[in-house]
């Protein structure tokens, strides 16, 4: 039992696995945020491209008298 728990003790596997967790928690934390900068970026792209069009489509209906309207 005794050369077990100095086997034990000597033991640095775990201490690679930490570090191999640690790591990994560092690769999401940064992926995460790099992902939620693109999705706001992508947003208010979007945001931008709907109020545009709305704009021209409303501003073609006052030329031509066609009746489009933005829905």
């Amino acid at each position: 039992m005794k050369t077990l728990l100095k086997k034990f003790v000597r033991c640095e596997s775990g201490a690679a696995l930490v570090e191999y967790g640690i790591a990994l928690l560092v690769v999401i934390l940064v992926g995460t945020g790099a992902l939620l900068l693109v999705a706001q970026d992508t947003s208010a792209l979007f945001t931008g491209a709907e109020t545009a069009t709305g704009a021209a489509r409303a501003g073609a209906a006052a030329v031509d008298g066609s009746g489009v309207t933005a829905r």
